[in-house]
């Protein structure tokens, strides 16, 4: 397992780290500290939670994750042994703060609402979970437009959230701040905003990233460069499609198109692509899951890929990945699927 530097802090994260989205929907409590043993024994030191989790989000589900992480802190005692990272919604969810977007007070509030729920006195690293402005994420990249957007609105908000992380940061509340499901020009704003009245930086950036979704390898690559905002990403099996799980219109039980009832990732062209690289790897003798893991680790612009699972069995498989490196042979083929299948979701 490597340990990279989360963007300019002296926190050392492992390239690796652990998804809890499911935890308190589609797995028990039982079954999310089983997951928690099983990374934490293979050395993994990095866990990624949100107010909103589990998922799919509801007024009842809402907070049980963080619940479920507690629980574990306070039995084992070891808090100080992770770095814990965790997400206040953007706005839009009826039953969160009646749908507002994030700001000043709602962060304040959440804030002092996951803490409880978590055991612990700080966060180490305190996400946005998406822009309350609207976004090209999840499925939203088809009918994205920002012409409509008031910029100087979406300042005041980012000037107000940051004025508020950084009064929480002094309190010790919470480390660091980053963003999730952002723009490369949202990211800048933040930046900029936070330079000119000396508030707390960006350290990372949270958004999808795997073989079937590769928007961060351009603009949001060349900030990550050069502003030092590490990418965590999510979802690096694409919603469980790398799997091949879904091939001949398979629906397992459980599964992320079973509990969707409408997995808007699956279509003919990710479809395509999936078997591509599944013929990929077996063309070189690896494991599809573990090659498409490798992938994202061995991005340059890479702080860490989250893994999440319903099952131990499913994450022992995906930790076979810790410390594979994929050769030339292997990455130029990828490329060449991917010129292929450039834009499959």
């Amino acid at each position: 397992m490597q340990l990279k530097s989360l963007g300019g802090t002296d926190i050392r994260v492992t390239d690796l780290c652990l998804g809890t989205m499911t935890w308190g929907s589609q797995n028990t409590e039982k079954e999310g500290h089983a997951q928690i043993a099983l990374a934490r024994d293979a050395g993994i030191n990095f866990m990624d939670t949100a107010e909103l989790y589990a998922v799919p989000g509801s007024a009842e589900t809402s907070g049980r994750t963080e619940e479920i992480i507690g629980n574990w802190f306070a039995t084992h005692g070891d808090r100080d042994k992770w770095v814990l990272a965790s997400k206040i919604a953007g706005g839009g969810n009826s039953f969160l703060r009646n749908g507002h977007r994030a700001d000043g007070p709602s962060i304040r509030q959440a804030l002092d609402a996951s803490l409880r729920r978590l055991k612990t006195d700080y966060i180490d690293l305190y996400q946005i979970h998406w822009a309350s402005r609207g976004h090209y994420h999840f499925e939203n990249y088809w009918k994205y437009d920002p012409s409509r957007q008031d910029s100087a609105d979406i300042r005041a908000n980012i000037t107000d959230m940051l004025e508020t992380l950084g009064d929480l940061v002094k309190q010790g509340k919470i480390r660091h701040v980053g963003v999730s499901n952002e723009t490369t020009w949202g990211i800048a704003q933040w930046l900029r905003i936070a330079e000119q009245s000396n508030l707390p930086r960006l350290v990372s950036v949270q958004n999808e990233y795997s073989l079937l979704r590769r928007l961060f390898d351009h603009d949001l690559a060349e900030l990550s460069h050069h502003e030092d905002v590490g990418l965590l990403a999510y979802s690096p099996l694409a919603g469980g499609l790398l799997t091949g799980k879904y091939f001949n219109g398979a629906t397992p039980e459980g599964s992320r198109k079973d509990y969707q009832k409408g997995f808007w990732r699956l279509n003919a062209h990710s479809d395509r692509a999936t078997r591509d690289y599944h013929a990929l790897a077996g063309k070189h003798g690896l494991d599809p899951v573990q090659m498409a893991i490798a992938f994202c680790r061995s991005r340059p612009f890479m702080t860490s890929t989250i893994i999440g699972a319903t099952s131990t069995e499913q994450l022992t498989q995906v930790l076979g990945a810790a410390g594979m490196e994929l050769s030339s042979d292997v990455l130029a083929d990828i490329n060449a699927v991917y010129r292929d299948n450039p834009r499959p979701i």
